[in-house]
Formats: C-alpha cells, structure tokens, sequence
C-alpha cells in the first residue's frame, strides 16, 4: 500500500505490517484514503481531527448554498389595476432574489360563480412575465383558491 506520513509527505509503496506499526509509534491512526486506487492509499492521521475537519468543510460547503423558497402574492379577481401593479412588482421582487411565487386568486360569495374573471387576472399576470418566468404548476382551484406556482428562469 502506498503510505503518507502525518505531515502530508508520501514515505512510498510499504507493505501494512510496517504502516501499522509506523501508526502506532507516532500514536496516531491508519486511514485508507483511496481504497481503489492501485495500491491503495494510506494516510497516517489523527482519526479524531480528521472528522472534525471534515465536518468543518461540509459545514462551509453548506453555508453557499442558498435555499430556494415559495413567496406568496395574493389577489381578488376585481383587483383595481395600481393593486395589481403593486403586487407584479413584489412578485418581480422574488424572482429577481431567485425565489418561486405562488399567486393566488381568493374569491369570495357570489365571485365563485365567475371564475373565468380568476383565469383572465391570470393570463394578465402571465402575460406581464412572459419570457421571465416558467410555470412549475399549472393553477387549479384549491377550495376558494386558483393556484399557480411560477419560477423564474436562469
């Protein structure tokens, strides 16, 4: 096996009598490295440090990563058109920060009985992202709810 020293420095092909007990005169572990390599490799290493490294690093590597999340906006479908505007910017706000945007439609009492004026609020805000944004899920009607999840693109 191929063996390196605690300091990094490759000591050379050794066979595992001798790495082992390389390990135990310096009071430290025997770590196999690259099990597949040929001959595979060994490193000589507190174990215990060796961890704690480790983790440290998938802790860093975690910190970039940014967590996409669902904003949501709501409108009525007899919004007044400064509202409506109000709320396309916000909505505009999240996808520039790289965030998913559902918009949902609240109807109440008689407005249920209409909701071809929920569909044509939609099409109107599609219509102001068109070529900005992807649908991620088709609307649909949750309850008193029209539903549609937006992302937008890279």
């Amino acid at each position: 096996m191929r063996l390196i020293d605690s300091n990094g420095n490759q000591v050379g092909v050794v066979p595992i009598k001798d790495a082992i007990a390389k390990a135990v005169e310096s009071e430290m572990d025997l770590v196999e490295i690259a099990p597949n390599a040929d001959p595979p490799v060994c490193r000589i290493v507190d174990f215990k440090k060796f961890l704690y490294e480790q983790e440290k690093k998938e802790k860093e590597a975690k910190k970039h990563l940014k967590e996409v999340e669902v904003k949501e906006v709501r409108l009525s479908p007899f919004i007044a058109q400064h509202d409506l505007q109000t709320r396309l910017r916000r909505a505009q706000e999240f996808f520039d920060k790289g965030n998913r945007v559902k918009v949902n439609i609240r109807f109440t009492g008689r407005q249920m009985g209409h909701p071809e004026f929920g569909h044509q609020l939609l099409d109107r805000v599609l219509k102001q992202f068109e070529g900005k944004i992807k649908i991620e899920r088709e609307s649909r009607f949750e309850g008193k709810q029209l539903t549609i999840i937006l992302s937008p693109t890279k």
